[in-house]
């Protein structure tokens, strides 16, 4: 029999040993960025970093998944819709055993499975092909329903930007979700307050962004997404809520570009980072003195 891997199976973990976990596994995603980014030299790395806390508590936590069969049918569904993240979601895959972690090497090259924007036609567990912004909660919305239609008890976990708030598409799909009473679609956005052509507020400001989509009917919380303890304890409300009376639910995540490497969490142009040879080791040794406690300097 091909193994399930989902830790909600286990009902004895306490919440200490759960967010150890996690947080051992944010870590390692955050390795597995840095070293990914090295290979081209530059990408979108820093949203990556920022996005680590949010996808190891997916992938270490939430979803109930086979590693070896990505295609399994009671899988839960993780939907990328912001596809430059793809550096990421690469990094959970492997720390998931979806993608061999010596696969990650090849990030971005000529024939890869691993392209530096997300394409489900090319990776293992990449549900949609991301990139227009906007597209990812109407992909999710449809393919709740339609699991709930099979009956397949399977959860829609749908990863959006900020900046896709900015869409209108967004917000009718939010409508849907309500409109359906999809209990089985759980949002994460990722309120890093950047885009590529500045800060979100800049460009077009979505605040109070908390206030909008409960309006819209979801369940709604915002949290530290880059505090470990605070999105379990926001995802394990947001199972209960759904699971009690139908309610889609969506987290908003406040996170730094570039978390956990201060070299990187300084930069000014961080949306699509060049980062200097001489820099990457660098920027590792300030990831590990981190995780130790030490001087980051």
């Amino acid at each position: 029999m091909t193994s399930t891997i989902t830790s909600t199976v286990d009902q004895t973990a306490t919440r200490s040993s759960r967010s150890a976990a996690v947080a051992a596994a944010a870590h390692r995603i955050r390795h597995h960025i840095l070293d990914m980014g090295e290979v081209q030299g530059q990408g979108y790395v820093g949203q990556g970093l920022g996005a680590a806390d949010i996808l190891a508590t997916a992938y270490a936590d939430l979803l109930r998944l086979r590693p070896s069969d990505p295609h399994w049918e009671g899988r839960d569904r993780f939907l990328l819709s912001t596809g430059h993240y793809a550096i990421g979601l690469y990094a959970a895959l492997a720390e998931a055993g979806v993608v061999p972690v010596e696969e990650l090497e090849t990030y971005g090259s000529d024939d890869s499975r691993l392209p530096m924007s997300g394409m489900a036609s090319y990776t293992p567990g990449m549900e949609i092909s991301g990139g227009s912004l906007g597209h990812g909660l109407g992909v999710a919305v449809g393919m709740a329903l339609g699991l709930r239609l099979q009956g397949n008890d399977a959860r829609v976990v749908n990863f959006l930007s900020d900046g896709e708030l900015d869409e209108g598409s967004t917000w009718e799909a939010a409508m849907g979700a309500h409109h359906h009473r999809l209990g089985n679609l759980l949002a994460f956005v990722d309120m890093n307050a950047l885009q590529a052509d500045g800060p979100t507020a800049g460009v077009l400001s979505i605040e109070p962004a908390h206030e909008k989509w409960a309006s819209f009917g979801w369940f709604t919380q915002r949290v530290d997404g880059n505090d470990v303890d605070a999105l379990l304890t926001a995802v394990d409300r947001a199972t209960a809520v759904s699971a009690a009376d139908g309610t889609p639910a969506v987290i908003l995540c406040d996170t730094l570009v570039g978390r956990g490497v201060p070299l990187l969490e300084q930069r000014e142009k961080a949306h699509f980072m060049k980062i200097d040879e001489h820099e990457w080791q660098l920027c590792r040794d300030q990831l590990t003195a981190g995780l130790d406690g030490t001087d980051q300097a």
